[in-house]
């Protein structure tokens, strides 16, 4: 690994962080914020092995769970921010298995991600909104969260074709 690497996976890394710190300050911005912090791992993906990938993953989640305000935000990059990694895998399977899985891996981290989030740490503010939102707003909400999901799945191929046309590989 060369150091001019190192130095663009930290500088990629705090703007991942920043990202994840600014997804707090805007509603959408808890779910926004997650997602282009793990568009940032494209350039990494394209001059790192997966490890290095691994590893800058690991420490942008470990740094957005103990800085971020927004623990929503913070929890939701470090159960999907690894996706962009995964993602290679996954597109080598045939379409309707690589749609299931994905749609499977989105249920899973949303599904785990909340359940720390209210059995683990506790957010009462959150369990009352969920609560006050009812069944009905949360199968919306749900159904929503896949289709932006999908879009960020269809955002994520485009830059990384894009990346490299541009940058090469």
């Amino acid at each position: 690994m060369k150091s001019r690497d190192v130095a663009l996976g930290g500088v990629l890394a705090a703007l991942a962080v920043v990202c994840l710190l600014l997804g707090g300050m805007i509603g959408i911005g808890t779910f926004a914020g997650p997602m282009l912090a793990s568009l940032l791992l494209i350039p990494l993906l394209e001059r790192l092995p997966a490890s290095g990938c691994i590893g800058w993953y690991a420490v942008v989640a470990v740094l957005g769970l103990l800085l971020c305000p927004d623990r929503e935000s913070a929890m939701t990059f470090a159960f999907l921010g690894w996706y962009p990694i995964g993602k290679q895998r996954l597109d080598r399977l045939r379409p309707l298995p690589r749609f299931l899985a994905k749609l499977a891996i989105f249920h899973v981290a949303v599904a785990a991600a909340y359940t720390v989030l209210i059995f683990l740490l506790q957010l009462d503010a959150l369990v009352r909104e969920l609560k006050e939102s009812g069944p009905v707003w949360l199968i919306v909400l749900l159904l929503l969260g896949n289709l932006a999901f999908f879009l960020y799945d269809l955002v994520l191929a485009r830059l990384q074709k894009y990346w490299r046309l541009r940058f090469g590989k």
